[in-house]
């Protein structure tokens, strides 16, 4: 784990970040730039909407669930797609991310390219309704304020088969006190001190806005 966040690395939501947006949930970072900023997707919030019933096409190659994820709050009425693709070569209309090399053949898909031409590369397919988007240097000033820890990627996480358990697994995987927060519960006013009172816990929210272009 670290605090520098780069493309291919998680950003995953502390305990005190409230935010409904981000409240326990694990970001993939699919660029970051010093200058442009950070865009990446949420991979643990499915949705009940099917792929099939807003992209035909890719509903065969996508990934079980096959439902579309809210990838972010920005843009929602638009859609990417995160596809998994071995080997060596570079198919037209997929493109890899700049990332760990436990990532090396992760990538972004266009959704406009025809599937039959990617349908035979594609082992994994994931498509996502909007993203999350940073301004330059506002998500390191979250990481600061206490809001996401940084950590390493693993090609599980991003087509996990069960999503919505995501957030623990990879906390529990973490050395030290990191992999105690994976018990922290949903409503920490369950905490309470032998006394019987609450504590109080600070309520963090993050600033996400649109990257410029």
């Amino acid at each position: 784990m670290g605090s520098d966040p780069k493309a291919g690395r998680l950003l995953v939501a502390t305990p005190l970040l409230g935010d409904p947006n981000f409240k326990r949930a694990v970001v993939l970072i699919v660029e970051h730039e010093d200058e442009q900023g950070t865009l990446g997707v949420v991979l643990n919030r499915p949705t009940t909407v099917g792929v099939g019933q807003v992209l035909e096409q890719w509903t065969e190659l996508a990934t079980e669930p096959s439902v579309v994820f809210r990838g972010g709050p920005v843009a929602q009425n638009s859609a990417l797609a995160l596809a998994l693709i071995p080997g060596k070569d570079e198919p037209v209309g997929w493109r890899a991310l700049d990332g760990a090399p436990a990532l090396a053949r992760l990538g972004l898909l266009d959704l406009d390219t025809p599937p039959r031409l990617l349908a035979p590369a594609i082992t994994s397919l994931r498509v996502y309704a909007g993203y999350a988007g940073w301004s330059p240097g506002q998500l390191e000033a979250e990481i600061d304020e206490g809001a996401w820890y940084v950590i390493t990627a693993q090609p599980g996480d991003v087509f996990a088969a069960d999503p919505d358990r995501l957030w623990r697994q990879v906390l529990r995987r973490q050395d030290g006190d990191l992999s105690f927060l994976a018990t922290y519960p949903d409503d920490p006013t369950l905490n309470l001190s032998p006394g019987g009172t609450t504590p109080r816990t600070p309520r963090l929210r993050a600033r996400w806005q649109k990257p410029p272009s």
